[in-house]
């Protein structure tokens, strides 16, 4: 006697099939690796092109992705500080942006990224590409890479500053 399967059960396992392969969650085995997968669809800015930009009186989005703390002992001038760990819900957020005297950035306006050394930056470049902003840059080398390049053009937010040192945030 010949067996068949019956159609329920062949529609059972179609459907155990799509959902298990719906399962889209990487596992990496550090934050380096992390950020080397974040890397490959990135587009990194030097810092000299980013002054030229600023120089030339490019329209911009300069946002620094480093803790307040670090921010405000120095960022580049016209950063808008936004922690890496806030950037999701605060860069489609109109409160936030007026509260900072600044309109709400469109998706398609340029945004440049920059954190301390560069590995926050490359991931909130790769939120932001997620999110729908199609024209994100991250600055290479970070806040450090301008320091050292350009060591008298920066800003302090003097009254925001703690008296005593909560030290570096991030690792990076």
């Amino acid at each position: 006697m010949k067996r068949t399967i019956p159609t329920y059960y062949l529609m059972l396992l179609s459907v155990l099939l799509m959902l298990g392969s719906c399962n889209t969650s990487t596992t990496y085995s550090s934050v380096d690796a992390m950020v080397d997968e974040a890397l490959l669809g990135s587009n990194p800015i030097d810092a000299e092109s980013l002054k030229k930009l600023i120089d030339d009186g490019e329209m911009i989005l300069l946002l620094d992705v480093r803790e307040p703390n670090e921010f405000n002992a120095g960022y580049i001038p016209g950063g808008v500080n936004i922690p890496r760990g806030t950037l999701e819900f605060k860069i489609g957020n109109e409160a936030f942006w007026e509260a900072e005297m600044l309109y709400m950035p469109e998706k398609e306006e340029p945004i440049i990224v920059y954190c301390k050394k560069g590995k926050r930056s490359i991931l909130a470049a790769k939120t932001l590409k997620q999110l729908g902003y199609t024209n994100i840059q991250y600055l290479d080398g970070g806040w450090k890479k301008w320091e050292l390049t350009y060591p008298l053009i920066f800003e302090k937010n003097l009254d925001q500053m703690h008296h005593e040192d909560e030290g570096e945030v991030g690792g990076c």
